[in-house]
């Protein structure tokens, strides 16, 4: 018998989505790390621990505009009876020197400002007549309108307890505890606490820069007119839209003709800005497929890219290897826009993911109700429909067809529903996962 009788060659080999995926995800490692200035490090993974290196807030201040005084001199206060304090002056928010309050004072002071020595409580100016001698105030006059506001008399027409409306020194943190673990996400809020504690720089894994190009001569750029047999290139708009929301600096090259020496030509200058490169279309068994013609033939000084078959739906071809110098991550994606973003949503979102250096790089699933039923799926492939998912209700209704050139349905779609490799119809009611979008 002849040895290869029987075998299925490598190049005929179906592959499952999961091996497909490890594979690629074994060969992804995340970026070195970096020191950024705070706002350029938003979207990053934190790789230190941060500890506070002094007490928020760093000192006693006030939660209101009012006045500090000490209990004992508004106690019983009423508005038929107020209490008559001495106002010595103003506490504004930023002020070094604190003018000490004795008995029978009160300093004027606004939200933020340093509870001065003697006082031991904060009263709200709406309790008070704010220095006019007439009835409660809803509000302080401005300091350059009135400058008059921080001497003379103020009424207070409630007692108030002590530390009322203080916020403590170290009420939000404590010098030396832990403000952010290594391995955080830098959002908005994070951004802040670092910026709080006096962090100007901060060591991150940076985002990957990717490089996202469509590929097909009939491609025309979106605001232009088409001629005959021409579209609109969406792949590559759509698929840099998807890597910004994974978490990458993008960068969109126009769509590349058909061509294995522009194609070429236009990889090896991207080289140098990528750290994943993303192409679409051209991958399949068509006489055009210039991705595979061009990147199937890579020397091995120029790196390796595998084309393959996908035991799934849509999504079949594709193709995988690092190329270049420095063996920079290249993902080729099919050509229809419902496989291309399907793929990239399998394969290429994970990707980016691991070289932020994330611990869970996948979308979250969730199980559901399916509200309609799917009435055939292909036996032995894994297929991915278009789907509203309800996460109130726990149902999932499918948009569109099955067809990988139905875009419409993709955009009215917030996840994905997976049908296994071994179910062909699913009834309605039955329960599937759902892979999230949002």
């Amino acid at each position: 018998m002849n040895g290869t009788t029987g075998q299925t060659s490598h190049q005929d080999r179906v592959w499952s989505v999961a091996e497909h995926l490890d594979d690629v995800l074994s060969k992804i490692h995340p970026l070195e790390p970096i020191e950024l200035q705070l706002l350029d490090a938003q979207g990053c993974v934190l790789v230190e621990d941060i500890t506070v290196p002094v007490a928020l807030p760093p000192f006693d201040n006030s939660s209101m505009d009012g006045y500090a005084v000490r209990v004992a001199d508004v106690a019983g206060a009423t508005e038929e009876f107020p209490a008559a304090l001495t106002v010595i002056g103003d506490v504004a928010a930023g002020n070094g020197e604190l003018p000490p309050v004795g008995p029978g004072e009160a300093a004027r002071i606004m939200t933020g400002a340093p509870v001065p020595p003697g006082a031991e409580a904060v009263v709200p100016v709406e309790w008070t007549d704010g220095g006019t001698g007439e009835g409660p105030v809803a509000t302080m006059r401005a300091h350059s309108a009135a400058p008059e506001g921080a001497a003379g008399e103020v009424r207070v027409h409630r007692p108030v307890a002590e530390r009322a409306h203080i916020r403590a020194r170290g009420s939000d943190v404590r010098a030396g505890e832990s403000a952010l673990r290594a391995g955080t996400v830098l959002g908005a809020s994070q951004i802040g606490l670092l910026a709080a504690i006096g962090r100007g720089t901060v060591k991150v894994r940076p985002r990957p820069r990717v490089v996202v190009m469509s590929t097909g001569s009939e491609l025309v750029q979106p605001g232009e007119a088409l001629g005959s047999g021409q579209i609109h290139d969406s792949n590559s708009f759509q698929l840099t839209a998807a890597a910004r929301d994974a978490g990458a600096i993008p960068y969109r090259v126009g769509a590349v003709a058909d061509d294995a020496e522009t194609l070429r030509a236009t990889l090896e200058d991207q080289l140098i800005r990528a750290d994943i490169l993303v192409t679409s279309g051209g991958v399949s068994v068509g006489a055009y497929d210039v991705v595979k013609e061009t990147l199937a033939g890579l020397s091995a000084e120029e790196g390796r890219v595998e084309f393959r078959k996908l035991a799934m739906q849509p999504g079949k071809p594709q193709g995988f290897g690092l190329i270049g110098p420095d063996r920079t991550p290249l993902l080729a994606l099919p050509g229809n826009p419902v496989s291309s973003y399907v793929s990239f949503e399998l394969f290429v979102r994970p990707a980016i993911r691991a070289l932020m250096g994330l611990r869970d790089v996948h979308r979250p699933t969730a199980r559901a109700e399916c509200t309609e039923a799917i009435a055939s799926s292909p036996q032995g492939k894994r297929q991915f429909l278009r789907g509203s998912y309800d996460s109130a209700a726990g149902q999932v209704t499918p948009v569109g067809g099955a067809g990988s050139h139905l875009i419409k349905a993709l955009a009215h779609a917030n996840a994905l529903i997976i049908v296994p490799e071994d179910v062909t119809e699913v009834a309605r009611g039955d329960a599937v996962d759902v892979l999230l979008l949002g």
